[in-house]
This record gives structure tokens, C-alpha cells and sequence, in this order.
């Protein structure tokens, strides 16, 4: 798998159609929409994009999205693309492939509809005709990040969720990733944030937690409120990632990103993460929280990814959903 910041052919996103993402009132989904699109419009700056929207959204969807952003119509049931997308991947001889994991709505949580975005990662091969690889893990783009030389960061809390992959031990995981994604090095986090592990979240997807910026240097999210209970987990994550070796046996330098300021919301601790950006061709589109941590967060990234423009966009919409940036992304390499 390569790197987010390799060269992308295109970003692929959903738009909200349905539930709890589009919201229970007609101000709800404006809001939904308008945010998607918001991301989906910052990448087209960037590189092409391609946005899958349910066919009742046909008439609607282009009202919020560029005419640069290109449409294709399937019957979905959400829009987190990260996660019932597929995973794209390079053979060693060049080809572009894409891998389709089993997606059973984040371990098959009461709340969760997949009927339809179980099928999604299969629709999205055949339109890039890329080579399919099929894989019996239960697994999302959201739950591992990789640095392109056989790297990847994962959890506990995902990989071996009993609500996923009941039975498989840590040896039967990385055997899979090593197939499909090209694994080498799998560095086991303990969990992820607190609000993502309650009854509404992934149950710790890492792309909120760390992500490697380039090869040897992990973002980790930094919570330094010691009231909140990220603050425990931040360390927890600290203490995993400074004994852990990377592909080549080599330890991570660890770049703090500080958390917001904002602890709580009507929700409850929040998990509002700046670690959960996605790269483009020259930018990084960025979560913003109208918090005095925005402007620190936009310059650690200008630092991490030189060369880049960092746009950022108002994340609290699809937090308050229950993902952010990434969530809502899939990149498709060049």
C-alpha cells in the first residue's frame, strides 16, 4: 500500500444520503451536505474527484459540489468512504490493484447499516478497473495507516474485535496484511480515543489517534488536559510507538499534535482530532474546530508535509457524525 502522500490519480468521496449522517431535520442535512462537500470541493483544487452519490441524490448533490467533481450514482447506505471503500495497493511490477475487505458496519454495531456499502468496495474496482484483491479480514481504511515501505499501524480494538474478526490471533492478522497491503512491520496500538470506543464510534480506528507523515515520523494526537480521559491514552499510545520498530528497524520520531482545546460537547469527552486530515497532489485538507489550536495544528502540518498547502475545513459537523477528513476519503494512487 503505498503512501497517502504518494502521487493520487483521484480522492474518492460519498455524499450523505440517508440516517443518522444526514440528520433528523431538513437543517441537519444541510448541514451534512454542505460539509461533504466542502472536503470533496477543497480537493478538486488539487487533483480530480469523484463523489458516489445514491440515486435519489442525483438532482441534489450537484447543488453542493464543484462542477470540477465528477458523479457516480450507487445505492449506498452511508457515506464514510474510508472505511466501505476499497484499499488501493501496487504490485511490485507497477499494477494498481485495490483491496476489498469485508465491511460489517464497524463490527456489526446495532446502529449501523451496510447492506449496500458492503457492495461498494467491489463497484469502486470495477469502475477503476483496477486488480481486484479479495480479502476474508473484516477491516476498514480507517483502521490502519501506512508509511509505503511495509509499515502499517493498527489496533487491538479494531483488527481483533470480536465483532469483526472473532478467532484471529495477532499472527493470522498480519499474516492477511502482509498479502494484501504488503504488511512488513504491524505495530499494535493498545486502543484508540474514548469517544471513538463508546457505543456510536469504530471502537478505535488509528487515522484519529497517529498517523506516519513520512517514513520514521509518527503525528500522534496529543490530549494535554489531564481531565480528559484521552490524556491516559495519549500515553499509552506515546509509550507503544517509542518501542516500536518500523520496516526497516528503525524508531519513530513522535510529533505531538496538540488536541483542541474544547474537551466536551453535548456528547459528551470529544475525540476532535487534527490527526485526522487527508493528503491531495500538493495540499493537505485539514479539520479546523473554530478552537485557538487550529493555526498551531495547520503549522505542525505545514512542517510535516513541506511543500503543501494545508486548507483546512470545519470538522465538528462529521464529528459530531462520528468520524472526520479522512473518514470521509479514499485516495486512489497514481
Amino acid at each position: 500500500m503505498p503512501h497517502e502522500g504518494d502521487p493520487q490519480q483521484r480522492l474518492w468521496l460519498a455524499f450523505p444520503t440517508a440516517g443518522y449522517t444526514l440528520g433528523d431535520t431538513g437543517e441537519d442535512a444541510e448541514t451534512a451536505r454542505r460539509t461533504w462537500a466542502a472536503v470533496a470541493n477543497a480537493a478538486s483544487e488539487f487533483e480530480p474527484v469523484t463523489v458516489v452519490v445514491h440515486p435519489r441524490d442525483r438532482d441534489v448533490a450537484p447543488t453542493y459540489l464543484s462542477a470540477a467533481v465528477e458523479l457516480r450514482e450507487f445505492v449506498i447506505d452511508d457515506a464514510w468512504m474510508r472505511d466501505s471503500g476499497p484499499t488501493f495497493v501496487r504490485g511490485a511490477d507497477g499494477r494498481a490493484g485495490a483491496v476489498t475487505w469485508v465491511f460489517n458496519g464497524w463490527g456489526a454495531q446495532s446502529w449501523a447499516i451496510w447492506d449496500h456499502d458492503a457492495l461498494l468496495g467491489a463497484q469502486i474496482v470495477d469502475w477503476t478497473g483496477v486488480e481486484r484483491v479479495d480479502s476474508t479480514l473484516v477491516n476498514e481504511g480507517g483502521g490502519i495507516h501506512v508509511d509505503g515501505l511495509g509499515t502499517v499501524l493498527v489496533t487491538e480494538t479494531v483488527q481483533r474485535d470480536p465483532g469483526r474478526n472473532a478467532g484471529l490471533s495477532r499472527a493470522d492478522i498480519e499474516a492477511e496484511l502482509a498479502r494484501t497491503i504488503g504488511a512488513t512491520a504491524v505495530v499494535w496500538l493498545p486502543r484508540g480515543l474514548t469517544r471513538d470506543s463508546d457505543t456510536f464510534g469504530t471502537r478505535g480506528h488509528v487515522d484519529i489517534c497517529a498517523t506516519i507523515s513520512s517514513p520514521g515520523r509518527v503525528l500522534l494526537h496529543d490530549q494535554r488536559d489531564a481531565s480528559h480521559p484521552d490524556h491516559e491514552v495519549t500515553a499509552e499510545l506515546r509509550a507503544t510507538l517509542a518501542a516500536a520498530r518500523d520496516a526497516r528497524g528503525e524508531t519513530f520520531e513522535i510529533v505531538d499534535l496538540p488536541a483542541p482545546q474544547v474537551l466536551q460537547d453535548d456528547g459528551g469527552y470529544v475525540d476532535f482530532s487534527y490527526v485526522n486530515h487527508v493528503l491531495v497532489n500538493g495540499g493537505v485538507i485539514a479539520c479546523a474546530f473554530d478552537d485557538p489550536h487550529d493555526a498551531d495544528a495547520a503549522a505542525i502540518l505545514r512542517d510535516a508535509y513541506p511543500g503543501r498547502d494545508v486548507v483546512t475545513v470545519d470538522a465538528r459537523p462529521l464529528f459530531e457524525r462520528g468520524g472526520g477528513i479522512h473518514c470521509i476519503t479514499q485516495q486512489q494512487p497514481a
